[in-house]
């Protein structure tokens, strides 16, 4: 690990922290829907705007220099070659209700490449990062932390895999097709309601694999990386990254057949 991509790390553990405390000890009783983006259902509330500040705020006071790619809103080209990816709030309609899935996401990458990224799920009482070729972790329960490692893989019938629907309700309506094609061909299908804990669940081996269409760079930026560093596999369509056209994850012997099947079901399209 070089200096920088320590910095970068230990910065990152830091606004994901505060964060995540903000979120976690701050929520109001009264917690309303601040505004809706794509549909009146995708919403944002006061505590992602308010989360979202805190990190720029923390990581710009220490890298003046950085730039920012942020879900509510934080964009900035920067000067240093160092771009900060982050979702303040990966999981808003969970947070919304109450649920505990939910998890701050922050990935920084240098020249367009992800060097270090950090998801902390504080519901959880855990938190996974990584740092390119330097593997992935998870700090909580374990004293020192732990290296995380995909499973090893099943046959794709014997497959868990996890999923998300798009708040539009056409591209939902499609997602529920695919899903329905798929259920029969895999052991079964979960719904977190967070994309970066699905992928960091790859990591973790709590999951064989994870799809979604439509996902945003903030979305993925930080459990791409994770996931890779644990051995799993991390694409979109056949020959691609991931994008928001198709993200697929999983463990190798289960990422080609479900990105193969997804491809042959028009997971990526209406």
């Amino acid at each position: 690990m070089t200096d920088l991509h320590r910095e970068l790390l230990e910065l990152a553990h830091e606004a994901a922290r505060r964060a995540g405390e903000l979120l976690r000890d701050g929520r109001p009783a009264d917690l309303a829907v601040a505004r809706t983006k794509s549909s009146p259902i995708d919403v944002v509330t006061e505590m992602d705007i308010a989360a979202e500040k805190l990190i720029t705020d923390l990581i710009s006071g220490r890298r003046p220099d950085d730039g920012f790619l942020g879900e509510e809103g934080a964009s900035s080209a920067g000067s240093s070659g160092i771009r900060w990816v982050i979702d303040p709030l990966d999981g808003t309609v969970n947070y919304l209700y109450g649920l505990p899935t939910w998890a701050v996401s922050i990935a920084a990458e240098q020249d367009g490449e992800t060097v270090a990224a950090v998801v902390a799920a504080p519901m959880r009482g855990e938190t996974y990062h990584a740092v390119r070729g330097g593997g992935a972790w998870v700090t909580g329960a374990w004293k020192g932390g732990r290296a995380l490692a995909c499973r090893p893989a099943p046959p794709l019938d014997q497959a868990l895999v996890s999923t998300g629907f798009n708040y539009v309700s056409e591209v939902r309506t499609h997602q529920a097709e695919v899903a329905a094609r798929l259920i029969p061909l895999l052991r079964d299908i979960r719904r977190s309601g967070s994309a970066a804990v699905d992928l960091c669940d790859v990591a973790c081996g709590r999951l064989d694999g994870y799809f979604e269409r439509g996902l945003n760079a903030w979305d993925f930026a930080a459990g791409d990386l994770i996931a890779r560093e644990a051995g799993a596999l991390v694409g979109g369509r056949p020959g691609q990254g991931p994008s928001r056209d198709l993200t697929v994850a999983g463990s190798p012997g289960v990422f080609e057949p479900l990105q193969g099947l997804l491809e042959d079901f028009g997971a990526w399209h209406d």
